[in-house]
């Protein structure tokens, strides 16, 4: 799949840039807890410009840019750099993460954390891989022998109680709880074992749009909290936020039933 190898140049490359900035650039803020640093907006300008010179017609949806409609049924999905946060504080966790979806289903996904030299990686019907090894989801079947992940969306300052009440009630119920603070490595971790089970709520395409394959193609599962199957709407092109569960399968609808409930109360 040409998608593919031009996906991991533009990693790779992308990749370089972050190492050489990482712990000698400063920030600014989008927001509140937003950042941005150097390394995001040269690496997505790199990443782009490698997409756009083998397929020019090609639609981009990225983090630092927003959205560039050209052709709907081609759809690229790019966070240059996940984990802006832990990158400007050099905190070593943040990765590079590459999707392409087609005729709105998401076709390839690449997520290369550029520090730790892991590169995760699935098409779709030909499985997942973590540097050229394949890799499956956990076997963990019991959501109290799990260890978990989460994230906090940009406001939670605003809704700090809310975020955490979901927290506690999985930290009463599971093995563990880790916060690492980037989507797309929490995806690639539950991909190949190393967590059994992730939520977060106000995720963007970019920030998921490469782990869900990664995730299914390991064997996993990927649905919004009421359970119904995840997926981008290309028709419209939304990147607006949005629920993710991802998990083995085995956990899944555990999850589930901690989350509902208390979602049904709001």
């Amino acid at each position: 799949m040409n998608e593919f190898y031009v996906a991991k140049k533009a990693a790779l490359e992308a990749g370089e840039i972050i190492r050489k900035y990482f712990g000698k650039v400063g920030y600014k803020l989008k927001g509140r807890a937003n950042p941005v640093t150097k390394a995001d907006t040269e690496s997505e300008k790199k990443i782009r410009g490698i997409i756009v010179q083998k397929f020019k017609n090609d639609t981009i949806i990225s983090e630092e840019n927003g959205l560039k409609v050209k052709d709907k049924k081609r759809v690229w999905l790019i966070d240059p750099l996940d984990g802006t946060v832990n990158y400007a504080h050099s905190f070593p966790h943040f990765a590079v993460s590459i999707g392409f979806a087609e005729e709105g289903v998401v076709k390839m996904g690449l997520i290369y954390d550029c520090i730790k030299n892991e590169m995760f990686y699935a098409l779709k019907g030909k499985g997942a891989y973590l540097n050229d090894k394949r890799i499956n989801v956990s076997k963990t079947k019991n959501l109290s022998s799990a260890l978990l992940a989460t994230g906090f969306a940009y406001d939670r300052g605003e809704k700090a109680e809310f975020y955490c009440s979901f927290y506690s009630s999985f930290l009463k119920k599971s093995h563990d709880i880790r916060r690492c603070g980037a989507a797309s490595l929490d995806m690639a971790y539950t991909a190949c074992g190393r967590i059994d089970g992730y939520w977060e709520f106000n995720l963007k395409s970019w920030d998921v749009g490469a782990g869900k394959i990664i995730v299914e193609e390991a064997g996993g599962k990927v649905t919004d909290f009421s359970g119904k199957e995840w997926s981008l709407d290309f028709r419209d092109l939304k990147i607006w936020g949005m629920e993710v569960l991802c998990t083995n399968s085995k956990i899944h609808y555990e999850m589930l039933g901690v989350i509902k409930p208390k979602l049904n109360r709001l």
